[in-house]
Parts: C-alpha cells; sequence; structure tokens
C-alpha cells in the first residue's frame, strides 16, 4: 500500500523568515501541498485570497467554529486564524505532504488531535536579528513591534514541545528550506510509518 502523507507543522516568531522559505520549499518539491489558512484580518499590500490566506468576516469565522469546519483556530491581535477541515482533509491518504503554517497554540491544538503529526519550529539566530527583520520592514508601528517581541519570546517557551528547529539565519533561504524538506523525507522513513511491513514483507 502507498504510504500516507504526512501533517507538517511550521511555526515561528513573525520575522522569524518562515513564509519566505516555505516558498523556497515549495519551489524545491512541488509536491508539497501548502494548507491555506482562514483569517478575519484585512489582506495586506500583495496578498491574494486563497493563495496566501482565505480572508473572511469575523461572522463567518465564528459560524466555521460552531459547526466544526476548522482543524484548530487561534485569536491573535484581535484576529482570528485557523486551519479549514477542507484543506486538510482527504489530502495525507491521497499521499499528499500536508504543510501548515502556523502559531504555536494551533501547533498545540494539531498535535492533540494528530499525533504522528510533524512539528517544525523556525527562528532567527537571535533577538538582535528578529528585531532588525520587523523593524525593515518598515509596515509596523513601534508598538507593533514591540509586541512582536513579546509575542516572539512567549512564543519560544513552547520550542521543546516541538520534534524540530531551523534556524534561518540571513542569506540562507535555500539551507533552511532544503533542511525543512530532509526532515519530511526523514520522517517517511521512520519505522513507524510502516506498521505493516513486517506481514507485507514475510508474506510474499
Amino acid at each position: 500500500m502507498a504510504q500516507k502523507g504526512i501533517l507538517i507543522v511550521v511555526s515561528g516568531p513573525s520575522g522569524s523568515g518562515k513564509g519566505t522559505v516555505l516558498s523556497k520549499a515549495f519551489e524545491l518539491d512541488d509536491s508539497l501541498y501548502f494548507s491555506v489558512s482562514a483569517t478575519t484580518r484585512p489582506p495586506r499590500e500583495g496578498e491574494t485570497d486563497g493563495v496566501n490566506y482565505h480572508f473572511v468576516s469575523r461572522e463567518i469565522f465564528e459560524q466555521y467554529i460552531e459547526k466544526g469546519a476548522v482543524v484548530e483556530h487561534t485569536y491573535y491581535s484581535e484576529n482570528y486564524y485557523g486551519t479549514l477541515v477542507s484543506e486538510t482533509a482527504g489530502k495525507c491518504e491521497e499521499g499528499r505532504d500536508v504543510i501548515l503554517e502556523i502559531e504555536v497554540d494551533g501547533a498545540m491544538q494539531i498535535k492533540k488531535k494528530f499525533p504522528d503529526s510533524v512539528l517544525v519550529m523556525m527562528v532567527p539566530p537571535d533577538y538582535k536579528t528578529l528585531e532588525s527583520r520587523l523593524r525593515l520592514r518598515g509596515t509596523n508601528t513601534e508598538d507593533d513591534i514591540r509586541r512582536r517581541l513579546d509575542r516572539a519570546l512567549e512564543e519560544l517557551k513552547f520550542y521543546d514541545k516541538y520534534d524540530y528547529l531551523i534556524v534561518n539565519r540571513d542569506g540562507e533561504i535555500d539551507s533552511a528550506a532544503k533542511k525543512l524538506i530532509s526532515i519530511i523525507s526523514s520522517e517517511h522513513s521512520r519505522v513507524s510509518r510502516e506498521p505493516e511491513f513486517p506481514e507485507q514483507f514475510l508474506n510474499q
């Protein structure tokens, strides 16, 4: 039987560069499936509905929650974020590796519901680099930057709940993306993912 796909969660502080690393990973391996999250925040310049996020109203998102149409969700900076059942259902059974780019609390929800999922935390090399990246964006107020830095410190407290840690250093996007792909490849070789192998082998 064909092996099922793996549910991979990628988390990291705002400014860790996880979005850029994931874009490179999808360039290198087009078999990966990106689960597009839903959010109630407005789209930023250059973002496209259905590509970056499913942008919905607060009312619709709360209906999703009531109907069980989200696998996980969180509330951050006065907006909802969550993974739609429609973005994950059936994909792993089809053999697709599904990547979720979600917050720490959402990742903990996923791990509880799907123990065989793989959690990867993406981090900058140090606090100074994180602050510099946030300031270089030029789109955040000083208060927003401080909130994001404080949030980052809270998120990093959960690093030991993750299976893997990738340090995304400046100028090493390709290296970080290849590490992620290598992690996924290695996970497919776990003995626990082939529980029927002995019987299949001996019954030939």
